[in-house]
């Protein structure tokens, strides 16, 4: 029977695939592939660390990213998993590398991961500032949220930033991905933590498992132009493809797009061979 509670999804069998979601977000990021993915794999889908429903996260230590994947290894062991195929986006796919380094990943799809700008740039401060601000306005417009995203129009208007097609979300799950993002807990500490430059990605080269990246190609939270040559670079033998017309959540904007770029990898890794999908589209890296 599927296991279905605001810390975790669990459903299906076979082999192991863990959904990791990005910061301010919940399992429920992963909405429009899970149907797929269950029919083909155990998915196990946690909500993270100090996210709405998730574990509690007492603090953020100065290794942001290392801190929250000591949390998840044990809820990891807590729930009997032990190696798996991670997919992660965003903070979840820093966090699908971070376990990679420790040798949990029988293999990683991350969606636009973060944590990869390089060492020196502003990026970090501009990803807080935005997180602050979006957090912000949130939190203002939370109590009218069902009106505000009745409209299509403003369902796109009010995604903008980490979808192209915010419009394709159904009003409840708008409603949703709004409340649960302004109830995170550990909001404030890690804007903290990247204002003060503790949250990038160390240690790529030591990755042994498969690694595909795969980058949205319209991606204006984390843009591929100024996050993305690390992973290229020090990966070793990464699998690096664009997702063509998504933005940062791409789950949303395209599902059969990221479904067949988490199921090709994935099942080339089972069985040593592509399991039929088709290739999965992609476009020039900028």
């Amino acid at each position: 029977m599927p296991e279905i509670s605001p810390a975790l999804y669990r459903a299906g069998s076979g082999e192991p695939v863990v959904l990791l979601h990005g910061f301010t977000g919940t399992w429920r990021h992963w909405r429009p592939v899970l149907g797929e993915l269950v029919a083909r794999y155990e998915v196990i889908a946690p909500t993270l660390a100090g996210h709405a429903g998730g574990p509690p996260l007492e603090v953020v230590t100065a290794s942001a990213i290392a801190h929250a994947a000591d949390h998840l290894e044990g809820h990891l062991d807590d729930i009997g998993v032990g190696t798996a195929h991670f997919v992660g986006n965003s903070m979840g796919g820093a966090l699908s590398l971070e376990l990679a380094k420790r040798g949990r990943a029988r293999s990683v799809v991350a969606l636009s991961p973060g944590g990869l700008w390089e060492i020196g740039s502003e990026e970090p401060i501009r990803i807080a500032n935005f997180f602050a601000r979006q957090v912000k306005l949130t939190k203002a417009s939370a109590s009218k949220a069902h009106l505000i995203v009745k409209r299509p129009g403003a369902r796109h208007l009010a995604f903008r930033d980490i979808m192209r097609f915010g419009e394709l979300v159904s009003p409840a799950d708008a409603v949703d991905l709004m409340r649960t993002s302004i109830q995170c807990a550990v909001v404030d500490q890690v804007i903290q933590a990247l204002r003060a430059g503790e949250a990038h990605l160390e240690g790529l080269e030591q990755i042994t498992a498969p690694v595909r990246v795969a980058w949205a190609q319209m991606d204006r939270i984390l843009p591929m132009a100024l996050h993305s040559s690390r992973a290229r670079r020090e990966i070793p033998g990464v699998d690096y493809v664009v997702l063509p017309k998504v933005g940062h959540v791409p789950m949303w904007d395209d599902t059969r797009l990221v479904v067949r770029a988490i199921t090709e990898f994935v099942d080339r890794h089972v069985t040593g061979e592509a399991a039929g999908t088709g290739p999965v589209p992609t476009t020039a890296a900028a």
